[in-house]
């Protein structure tokens, strides 16, 4: 699932989009050039609605507000408006998006929601918004609190094979990232599919903060989650990390074994990205698409990936649609494999 993007080709993105706004223009009378030779501003894009389907603290959050950061500190907005808008894997604020008037709006999303649309069964669909950009990826880590007697990643294991629905398993939300993980890897122990739900304890939470919370008050056994959102409690001593879910170890936690490496075939990471509403017009998501990618080289989001730990995993306009529809196949196969869907 990883798959990263060079200048060049960002630059060829880039150009397209400009093209696809340019040619949007000439088509509508409300793009139509001034009597002094200039487009009118249409396709501009000074104030921003981002919406976060997710309460404070979690991964989704962090995106949503370092984009606002980032898109007023370089100046390509004058004003961006962060709202949380939690609940139901993030279908809540789909169905937000869905119902918005406001075609300068973008919402965060990702692998977490292509997930939680097919366990809720929300009426609001990712097919029926604009995929604007894909902008990260992370991986996954399995970590426990720092007094736990689970030393290894079979020791965890190894326990919930022997004792199942006692070992309680924290995360996100339910059909999410950190959810899949858990079921492939009962899976890859050996596990069958039809008895993955009856063997694992999973506990959902909608935002990082609960399920950290969670961890440090020795309310569960093990958590999943983030890289990101793990890691400065690894490194200060009160979580102690077991394995990460990528095919390489990661520079934030180099200690911390791969699952591969630990003997399971499992290898899953987290993308997140934003889309628009489904009303807007070409000109609109042109105007959207040409803004993030002008983000996505900016000083201010390349050191933003460097301090959170997130792999740049820009992908464009219709390049990311692509992606996102085989996506949405991919994970609705997996649900399927492991359970969690009929």
């Amino acid at each position: 699932m990883r798959s990263h993007r060079t200048a060049p080709a960002r630059a060829l993105a880039l150009a397209g989009v400009l093209a696809l706004a340019l040619g949007a223009c000439s088509s509508l009378e409300s793009g139509a050039p001034s009597d002094d030779g200039d487009v009118a501003a249409a396709t501009t894009v000074d104030e921003l609605d981002i919406i976060v389907p997710a309460d404070p603290g979690g991964g989704w959050d962090q995106t949503g507000r370092a984009m606002q950061a980032g898109l007023q500190s370089e100046g390509l907005v004058s004003t961006a408006t962060v709202t949380n808008v939690g609940g139901a894997g993030g279908t809540v604020g789909l169905a937000n998006l869905a119902n918005t008037t406001e075609p300068n709006t973008l919402m965060v999303m990702g692998l977490v929601m292509v997930g939680a649309v097919e366990t809720n069964q929300s009426q609001a669909r990712i097919e029926e918004t604009r995929p604007i950009a894909r902008l990260t990826e992370e991986q996954e880590v399995i970590v426990v609190p720092a007094a736990s007697p689970y030393q290894t990643i079979d020791d965890l294991v190894e326990d919930v094979l022997a004792t199942g629905k006692d070992v309680a398993i924290t995360g996100g939300s339910a059909g999410g990232t950190d959810h899949i993980l858990a079921a492939m890897l009962l899976k890859a122990a050996g596990v069958p599919s039809d008895e993955v739900g009856g063997t694992l304890n999973y506990i959902a939470y909608s935002g990082g903060g609960e399920s950290l919370a969670a961890l440090l008050g020795n309310n569960v056994d093990a958590g999943i989650s983030g890289v990101g959102e793990y890691a400065e409690q690894v490194n200060a001593g009160t979580l102690r990390a077991l394995a990460v879910s990528g095919g390489e170890r990661v520079p934030a936690l180099p200690d911390v074994p791969t699952l591969t490496e630990a003997g399971y075939d499992v290898e899953l990471t987290n993308w997140r990205g934003v889309v628009a509403p489904g009303s807007v017009t070409d000109e609109e998501a042109a105007a959207l698409t040409e803004l993030v990618t002008t983000l996505a080289e900016s000083e201010a989001w390349q050191a933003t990936l460097e301090e959170k730990g997130w792999d740049d995993a820009f992908l464009a306009g219709d390049e990311f649609g692509t992606y996102l529809e085989g996506n949405i196949t991919e994970i609705q196969g997996v649900l399927q494999d492991i359970g969690l869907v009929g």
